[in-house]
């Protein structure tokens, strides 16, 4: 949660009264915010022993969806109506003789295709109200903004500037102009070096540094005022004589292009001469539309008392209900036709409530959290394990007794990993990718667990050998039949780190775990039987030649082969024995035989087992021989009975 610093005298003097560090603690609990820290004595022994010391100050913590309490004013004005001093204020749109018109250009929907902005008339900054103006542009653009990727804000000192304004894009040599707390002017590719040096602006030059255009914002003379979301310019800078500023928001989505504009404009209002009183401006689209903004206009909603007292085990009347609404800044008031409903105007302030269930959450609240009624539900349930789950804790606490042990990967992997590491190719029908992959280490969601067992191994390759490793965890694949569009699928995967390659321990280790799911081992011996498991040899890239095999699961109440499946090959009557074979062809043909009548069956693939190839583990960086098995655990899974023998 973001956590805000105010000036605790300053706070105090806006509530109207001096709390002790307890009473304000549990003030901001019962408001549903935390009291992270007061500095007040770590002032006063800086202070005792000469330091120089700040004032002292409150951290609070706050919602992450509280956007109006990322700063002194709309702390200090939530909590005021939280404790009835005073109403939720009005804010309101006072229009000019002549709207002020931005116009943007249709270049800018290669970039950040949105704009909105505001005006501030007749502002009286003071130096802690400027440093709380700039400190709440920050804490935005952290939070809701994303780093500035998705929405930019900049401030303007209006009466340096000459309206009406343009809203561009254009190629990077062809914009010029002298930036924040610059001296001399530069073009927008060389602000792209200069910034480079600047740690706390660096981190921005991404967002537009490969385009071909970058956004500008210029007035009716030419000069910049901005150009989101990396700098301002000196020219429009705002000091603490500004009177008028101008709020310019860019942004790539419209929703938050609206919350941030908003904020901005309603919270400081309160500092202009007509307080809560905000200046629109028009804005004109490349497609003729024309937007007023900001929308500062309340959205109306319902709520049903009976709900809320349901969900809160109380029994309070609507217009009490509403009462309590009042208290965190919500106007409302029982519908006149209807008297379980009660009519909400949700302000432009709190676009954090979407449903009936948050309008329930603030009259909780507001009744104190600490003062609902503790009572018993009216069922009683019993938890349980879900067989998948109780499935893999079996799986892993027999092979963590077998002295293996258990690994916790990431799920995601790279490219390579996944498919060019293991010598597999990509289908492109499988493999779930990232769209927008923040670092080349995660670009798909892995669908095997060998990848993040060899990585494990890879970074503990210096501990005492063997190394054997395993992990029970889901993989993810694409299945265009589910409403996702993927699923999940539970595997087991191992694998055994030595100077020999130990294919007989992972084989053991397989062995094992079926004997505890009660699956007997199919040989060839035993081809008829009607259940179990069997391993067939395959030619599998990944691992060493000759030294692989499927694992194939024959499920309960699959039928045995028939007469002809037991007397022929797939590929028709046996051949006649050819002249001159011997007892070795004899052998060869009656192994085929029997590999043909196992894989006759509906038989099902589970998993593979075998030596992992020389060039595998060496893209993986390590120097042993490694035996890998992995199957999937979803055959297996039986219906976790009922804890209660009549409900069976």
């Amino acid at each position: 949660m973001p956590t805000v610093a105010v000036d605790k005298e300053d706070l105090f003097e806006r509530l109207g009264k001096s709390y002790t560090t307890e009473e304000f603690d549990n003030l901001c609990f019962e408001f549903g915010i935390e009291l992270d820290e007061d500095t007040t004595a770590e002032v006063e022994e800086a202070i005792k022993n000469g330091l120089p010391a700040e004032r002292p100050q409150l951290k609070i913590e706050i919602p992450a969806n509280r956007y109006d309490l990322l700063c002194i004013e709309g702390i200090a004005r939530a909590l005021r109506v939280f404790l009835q001093q005073q109403k939720a204020p009005i804010y309101k749109l006072v229009e000019p003789v002549s709207l002020l018109t931005v116009t943007v250009t249709s270049e800018t929907a290669k970039i950040r295709p949105f704009f909105a902005c505001a005006i501030l008339r007749n502002v009286s900054f003071t130096p802690r109200s400027y440093a709380s103006f700039m400190d709440l542009q920050d804490k935005l653009h952290q939070n809701i903004c994303r780093r500035r990727q998705l929405v930019a804000i900049g401030t303007h000192d209006l009466d340096t500037l000459e309206p009406p304004f343009r809203y561009e894009a254009r190629p990077p040599n062809d914009i010029k102009f002298k930036p924040l707390n610059k001296t001399q002017e530069f073009t927008a590719a060389e602000l792209m070096t200069v910034y480079e040096s600047e740690k706390h602006i660096a981190r921005y030059l991404h967002i537009i540094r490969d385009s071909p255009v970058y956004p500008i914002i210029y007035d009716k003379q030419g000069r910049v005022l901005s150009m989101p979301p990396i700098i301002n310019s000196e020219h429009s800078k705002i000091t603490l004589n500004t009177k008028n500023v101008f709020i310019d928001v860019t942004a790539t989505d419209e929703t938050k292009l609206n919350i941030v504009v908003n904020m901005v404009a309603t919270m400081f209002s309160e500092y202009c001469a007509e307080p809560y009183s905000i200046e629109p401006v028009r804005v004109v689209y490349p497609d003729g539309r024309t937007i007023v903004y900001p929308d500062i206009s309340s959205r109306q909603t319902t709520a049903r008392a009976s709900y809320i007292n349901s969900c809160t085990a109380l029994s309070l009347p609507s217009k009490e209900i509403a009462s309590l609404l009042e208290r965190m800044s919500l106007d409302a008031r029982v519908s006149a036709t209807n008297p379980d409903e009660i009519q909400v105007d949700v302000p432009c302030t709190r676009p954090d409530i979407f449903h009936e269930c948050d309008i329930m959450e603030d009259a909780a609240i507001a009744y104190g959290f600490n003062n609902l009624p503790r009572t018993f539900p009216n069922t009683s349930t019993v938890a349980q394990p879900l067989a998948v789950s109780k499935l893999s804790d079996l799986v892993r606490q027999e092979w963590a007794m077998a002295g293996w042990i258990e690994v916790l990967p990431l799920i995601l992997c790279s490219h390579d990993e996944n498919f060019a590491w293991l010598n597999r190719i990509d289908d492109n029908k499988s493999a779930i990718k990232l769209a927008n992959p923040k670092t080349a280490e995660y670009q798909v969601i892995r669908t095997s667990l060998i990848p993040g067992l060899l990585k494990t191994i890879r970074e503990n390759r210096k501990h005492t050998l063997p190394i054997k490793v395993f992990e029970t965890s889901d993989i993810a694949v694409k299945d265009p039949s589910a409403e996702r569009q993927s699923r999940n699928i539970r595997h087991a995967g191992a694998v055994w780190c030595n100077k020999t390659a130990g294919f007989e321990i992972v084989c053991g280790l397989l062995d094992r775990i079926m004997a505890m799911l009660e699956v007997p081992r199919i040989f060839t011996h035993t081809e008829n039987a009607t259940y179990g498991y069997y391993l067939k040899e395959i030619d599998d890239p990944t691992f060493f030649p000759g030294r692989a095999a499927k694992i194939f699961y024959r499920p309960k109440g699959n039928p045995p082969y028939s007469e002809s499946q037991m007397t022929q090959t797939p590929s028709g009557p046996e051949p006649a024995q050819k002249e001159g074979s011997g007892p070795i062809a004899a052998v060869k043909e009656a192994v085929s035989a029997a590999v043909s009548k196992l894989t006759a069956s509906q038989d099902v693939e589970i998993g593979v087992i075998g030596i992992l190839h020389p060039t595998v583990v060496e893209k993986f960086e390590i120097p042993y021989p490694c035996s890998a098995l992995e199957f999937t655990l979803e055959p297996f899974i039986k219906e976790v009975p009922h804890i209660w023998a009549d409900d069976a």
